[in-house]
Formats: structure tokens, C-alpha cells, sequence
């Protein structure tokens, strides 16, 4: 995969809610085609942030497809009433689904894609299973729950691990990675075989408008050496 084919995707749980119309049209002017929505309930995580209202505001606006992050416990409760208020991604974390890959099966029978996603303590053979059953594959590489976290390097061999099977088994998911990606952070999940990079408070909240962060998480992408099943 070249450098162009790495996707960054903003996170607007760092945005500022009061402009979020603004804020996903300065994401849209840099050329950016999709956001994740996170969607905590406090009990998964310990914190609460958006539910399905603001998923569907976000769908009635357009111009962006919604990448739905249910970090949330029962999420096979709720995959049906996100991809109804317009998700086009719908993520849920092995850990908090009991009949993983019957869910990830509806995610796909309702026309989204499906997305499976794994803490940074938990093993990448939870999801061996079921790779052939994915659209992405999402590895934390912080504690969900908060924005602003320090990456955890630990979590690179994962990245690298999931991507290898993904690739030996010829088979076509994305390798997402979210928590702490920024300048300095990117480039090492980018080597490491992340096809995908969620940032939140380096695109919102790093001080500099949204199209120059943008600029800079490209600039770290393009810096980055070649993936290869053999590194790591």
C-alpha cells in the first residue's frame, strides 16, 4: 500500500461542539472524507459522549462519511439503530460482544461496514477469527475512554501482527489505529501497517487550524518507510 492510500480519519470527540458544523467543514475542505464518531456510554468506558442524535444530525448534513466507534457494552443491542441514523462504519470492541461475529454479520447485512476493535491489553488473536468477516480492523494504541492520551508504543507489535495475517490471508481490511497519533506518533503506526489514522486532539486541538494539522499528519504519513510483512 503507498503512502497516498493512507487515510486519515478526524475524530470529533476532540472537536469543539458548539462549531461542530464548522469544524467538519474545515475537515471536509482539507480533503477529508470521513470522521469517527465516538460513542461512549460509561460503563464500557468511563466516560459518556454522543449518541445516535448527533450521528444523524452528522448524516443529514452530508459530505462526510460517519465512522461509528461504539465503545459501548451489549453494542450488538445498537448496530441497527446507528447504520438507521446514517453511519457507513460500524465498530465494536471484541471485548464487549459475546457473539462477535454474528454482529459484524449484521453490520454488513444492513449495508455498513463492519469494524472490530481490540484495547491495547487485549491479545490479536481475539479477532484471528474472524478477519475474513471485517472491513476494519481497529487497534486502541491508548485506554479508551478520553482524548488527549500519550500513545502507548506497546501496541505496535499488534498493529504489525493483524496486519500480517491480513495480508498472508490475502485479505482486504483496513488496519485502523487510534489513541495518540499526531506528528511523531503517525509515522510509527504507519511503519508498524496501519492503513488507517484516527486523530482527535492533534486535528481539533492542537492549537493550529484544522487544514495545517491535516497538512502535518500527511507530511509524517508521506516521511514514513514502506510497511513490510517482514519489519515491524
Amino acid at each position: 500500500m503507498s503512502h497516498e492510500s493512507v487515510e486519515i480519519v478526524p475524530s470529533i470527540l476532540s472537536a469543539d461542539f458548539g462549531r461542530l458544523a464548522a469544524e467538519v467543514e474545515a475537515v471536509r475542505a482539507a480533503g477529508i472524507h470521513k470522521i469517527q464518531v465516538d460513542v461512549m456510554d460509561g460503563r464500557f468506558v468511563p466516560n459518556i459522549s454522543v449518541g445516535l442524535p448527533v450521528v444523524e444530525a452528522l448524516a443529514r448534513d452530508g459530505g462526510v462519511a460517519l465512522d461509528v466507534h461504539l465503545m459501548i457494552e451489549e453494542p450488538g443491542r445498537w448496530v441497527d439503530a446507528f447504520v438507521g441514523a446514517g453511519a457507513t462504519v460500524v465498530t465494536v470492541h471484541a471485548e464487549a460482544e459475546r457473539h462477535l461475529q454474528r454482529t459484524l454479520g449484521r453490520v454488513r447485512e444492513l449495508g455498513a461496514l463492519a469494524g472490530a476493535a481490540l484495547n491495547p491489553g487485549s491479545p490479536a488473536c481475539m479477532l484471528e477469527e474472524v478477519l475474513a468477516d471485517v472491513d476494519v480492523v481497529l487497534v486502541m494504541t491508548v485506554n479508551p475512554g478520553f482524548g488527549g492520551q500519550r500513545f502507548l508504543p506497546s501496541t505496535l507489535a499488534k498493529v504489525h501482527r493483524l496486519r500480517t495475517w491480513v495480508h498472508e490471508r490475502g485479505l482486504t481490511a483496513a488496519i485502523q489505529v487510534d489513541g495518540g497519533i499526531g506528528p511523531g506518533t503517525a509515522r510509527l503506526a504507519v511503519e508498524a501497517g496501519a492503513t488507517q489514522l484516527v486523530a482527535g486532539s492533534a486535528v481539533f486541538a492542537g492549537g493550529v487550524a484544522v487544514g495545517d494539522a491535516i497538512a502535518a499528519l500527511r507530511a509524517e504519513v508521506a516521511a514514513a518507510r514502506p510497511w513490510s510483512a517482514t519489519g515491524g
